[in-house]
């Protein structure tokens, strides 16, 4: 504990590529200014569609083997970002993928989705109490878009949370911790609007068909937004991220495409909604800094807030 960083950030994400997709350049950035970032995923994509057709024996229902191989790609990507402190919950293969919703793989004996959540919080708080982060980074209730991994992660989180403040729980997972700030992933919806109208000016031939704005997890009305970071200047290291992820994702410049070749955009500004903690802001304005406003996280140079 002594040796780390005076601001420390932990995300959680459901599968290998969530991160970079949603908060690559955030991580890059907090990475590079000195601030101990570290990112826990909560399976390891097992049921994820292959893109690569070289790699298509890796799928679920043909060999196997996509679940280790993504975990290969996490770790490239988290080079591709200077983050070094990259785990799964409870190790790697504890919780599997479950799916997307209403499929028989929900129910699978190791199912993150089936999994008891306090149970499943336990492997976090130890990580919690152990880094003792000031800020907190999860999905929404819905997971961004409704996917069971996604919504669970946000529960284990969440619970996670809880359970590593009060004093009375296992002591044998360290001393408490309280997270001063916890928050959302989001996306404005103006700003979804305009990347997608750039998407279908620019880059349309690029892909065979345009997702959806609604197929952007996290997208709300603007006023839902509390906190914005500009990670432009991170922009190639979260390029070179989504890249590593080479059986989930198709980069095309500034946009990208999943297994249904749907282009979206790739944003570089990354936004945020805190639940939890003060924003350091009057009422209406935007924070621009994860750790605006407490006392014991010191800022980098230049840092807005």
């Amino acid at each position: 504990m002594k040796d780390l960083p005076a601001r420390r950030l932990l995300l959680v994400h459901a599968h290998p590529d969530d991160e970079s997709i949603i908060n690559g350049a955030t991580m890059a950035r907090y990475a590079a200014e000195g601030a101990h970032v570290a990112l826990v995923t909560c399976t390891l994509g097992e049921e994820g569609e292959v893109i690569p057709p070289g790699l298509a024996h890796l799928a679920a229902d043909r060999d196997g083997g996509l679940g280790e191989h993504r975990a290969d790609e996490l770790a490239a990507a988290m080079r591709e970002l200077g983050v070094t402190d990259h785990r799964f919950l409870g190790g790697p293969g504890r919780f599997h993928d479950s799916g997307m919703m209403g499929t028989e793989q929900n129910h699978r004996p190791g199912a993150f989705w089936a999994a008891d959540v306090d149970q499943a919080a336990g492997h976090l708080v130890g990580v919690i109490r152990s880094l003792r982060p000031q800020v907190l980074v999860t999905y929404d209730p819905d997971g961004g878009y409704g996917h069971p991994d996604h919504i669970q992660a946000h529960r284990v989180a969440t619970r996670a949370v809880e359970l590593a403040a009060d004093p009375a729980y296992d002591a044998g997972a360290g001393a408490p911790h309280t997270v001063a700030k916890v928050y959302w992933n989001r996306v404005p919806r103006s700003v979804a609007e305009d990347a997608f109208a750039r998407l279908r000016d620019t880059a349309a031939g690029a892909f065979p068909g345009i997702a959806a704005i609604d197929d952007v997890p996290g997208v709300v009305a603007d006023a839902g937004i509390t906190t914005e970071i500009d990670g432009t200047a991170y922009a190639a290291r979260k390029t070179a991220a989504m890249r590593a992820h080479a059986t989930q994702i198709t980069v095309d410049g500034t946009f990208f495409a999943l297994s249904n070749d749907l282009g979206q955009p790739l944003f570089t500004t990354e936004y945020y909604e805190l639940v939890r903690g003060t924003p350091d802001v009057g009422d209406g304005a935007r924070e621009y800094d994860l750790f605006a406003g407490l006392p014991d996280a010191a800022l980098a140079p230049g840092a807005r807030t």
